[in-house]
């Protein structure tokens, strides 16, 4: 079979099932600086063309009082992308004044895939709407094994004998 680059879109929502404080030991060495910067764990559950689970490593300078900062995170992927299953990497970034999203990143690491998302490259964004849903986008390029083309031998034989008649 031979290989086809495919790009793809996927869509979805998802929920955010926990989100822990992370203790980091030893703890970094303490620089004062106006927002405080904290760690912590997040699981998350997707529904939709992205389907499936996520565990996230979340870092942020962050003022909760204001709602301005900025977060870091990267999130092991285990689901699939429309149909296709697998495991990957990607790391998300966006900044707030408290009212808007901005400067955001969104970045499928290379390499990280696994399964039917093997070679999976590509970004994509988050969106966190007014009445509080969640949702992904996900733009990526995969390889796709082509179907064989060659007709079976029978439907082949069957084909030259009809072609014979003419």
């Amino acid at each position: 079979m031979a290989n086809i680059i495919a790009v793809l879109r996927a869509t979805g929502d998802f929920r955010v099932v926990s989100f822990e404080a992370a203790k980091l030991d030893p703890p970094p060495h303490a620089i004062a600086t106006g927002l405080p910067v904290g760690v912590a764990t997040m699981e998350k559950r997707y529904e939709g063309g992205v389907s499936g689970r996520s565990a996230t490593i979340f870092t942020s300078a962050f003022d909760q009082a204001r709602g301005i900062g900025t977060y870091v995170a990267m999130e092991s992927f285990e689901g699939s992308l429309n149909a296709l299953a697998g495991t990957f990497n990607f790391v998300h970034a966006a900044t707030t004044s408290g009212t808007d999203r901005t400067h955001e990143h969104f970045l499928i690491v290379p390499s990280s895939g696994t399964g039917g998302l093997a070679s999976i490259r590509g970004s994509g964004g988050l969106t966190i709407d007014v009445d509080g849903k969640h949702e992904i986008l996900v733009r990526l390029r995969t390889r796709l094994k082509a179907p064989h083309r060659d007709p079976p031998r029978e439907q082949h034989e069957r084909a030259t004998r009809v072609a014979a008649w003419y």
